[in-house]
């Protein structure tokens, strides 16, 4: 194949991916729209590679022990020196894919072309990629493990809540500190490494927090710790029964109330982010506001996590907080944070 057939072959691959992310996320399609290249691209290709491993965790049909097999098998083709190839995973996972497919099983079916999308990317940012990507990987194959006799995952302790979201979300602020911190000085890497944790913890938990009736109905998994659900007399079987919904408020707000004991470092890491290889601040910052807001709604109407499945911000605020980022410079991240927090954006 010759060199022009080579970078379309790249070309058509990156496009392929950044249409499959905003198939499986609308919300993350909004962030990798707000790079520019080489970061875009990085970004959208890291998620996807991610996203094949939360859709075979996240698969109640596959039985536990298959499941750990298929992340393993998945695990040691992004190690580039074990001899596992994208081939043999995707002849693997062929039989579990659903026969009414949707798009995060459209991604899985089309491993190979992501995977090879990867590979076309430079030596830097497959090495600033992978490690996190793997850890993620293996974090769900523990998880996975360590709950297969209850066929869905069912936390215990806050302690082991945050271990989960470290594995689920610590890709983000991981991935994207190493994209950066080659080209940053010492004491800004070292801020980056520092509070890159909090950010990934921060929309994790509220993803949690959120999500409870969903995840349990959808999944079957609950990363509300048991140990909340016991001091206010709760079961994993209260949870889709709307009765329930005031019962939950106390649990609710405790998780809430961990989720913004980050918002301080996950501000700091934005803060501290130079907007270099296409990375710019807007892309990380929409999704930290949002969660802001999504903390003040889920204060105000806790007990709709239950009865409605969801708490989200309007559209009309998503559209508002957009469109401040528009303006030539940079807002003020403390002072959208401080009035976000209170009320709507679109509301002053």
């Amino acid at each position: 194949m010759s060199r022009n057939q080579t970078e379309q072959v790249f070309q058509d691959d990156l496009d392929y991916c950044y249409e499959a992310v905003e198939d499986v996320s609308r919300t993350f399609a909004l962030t990798v729209a707000e790079l520019d290249e080489p970061m875009s691209r990085d970004i959208c290709v890291g998620y996807l590679l991610c996203r094949i491993a939360d859709t075979i965790e996240d698969a109640g049909h596959i039985p536990p022990t298959e499941q750990r097999a298929l992340l393993d098998q998945y695990n040691r083709v992004l190690d580039p020196d074990d001899d596992e190839t994208i081939e043999a995973f995707r002849r693997a996972i062929d039989e579990w894919i659903p026969a009414d497919s949707n798009d995060d099983w459209e991604v899985v079916a089309e491993c190979e072309r992501v995977f090879r999308t990867f590979e076309g990317l430079d030596e830097d940012s497959r090495a600033a990629i992978r490690p996190p990507v793997r850890e993620l990987v293996s974090g769900m194959a523990m998880f996975v493990e360590r709950y297969a006799e209850q066929g869905g995952l069912r936390l215990q302790t806050f302690g082991e809540l945050e271990e989960y979201c470290w594995y689920a979300a610590g890709t983000v602020g991981t991935l994207v500190t190493g994209l950066l911190s080659r080209n940053v000085d010492d004491s800004v890497r070292e801020t980056l490494q520092n509070n890159a944790r909090s950010f990934a913890m921060l929309l994790q938990l509220v993803n949690v927090s959120k999500d409870v009736a969903t995840d349990f109905e959808e999944e079957n998994n609950v990363y509300i710790p048991q140990e909340l659900l016991d001091a206010e007399e709760l079961d994993t079987a209260d949870i889709p029964d709307e009765d329930n919904s005031e019962a939950f408020v106390p649990v609710i707000r405790r998780v809430v109330d961990r989720a913004e004991g980050y918002l301080d470092g996950a501000q700091t890491w934005l803060e501290a982010m130079p907007e270099i290889r296409g990375n710019t601040l807007s892309a990380w910052a929409i999704p930290f506001l949002l969660a802001v807001g999504t903390i003040r709604e889920l204060e105000e109407r806790p007990e709709d996590v239950i009865e409605e499945g969801n708490v989200k911000v309007s559209r009309s605020e998503v559209t508002t907080i957009f469109a401040t980022f528009a303006r030539e410079e940079d807002p003020s991240l403390a002072e959208l944070r401080s009035k976000i927090r209170q009320r709507p954006l679109d509301e002053y």
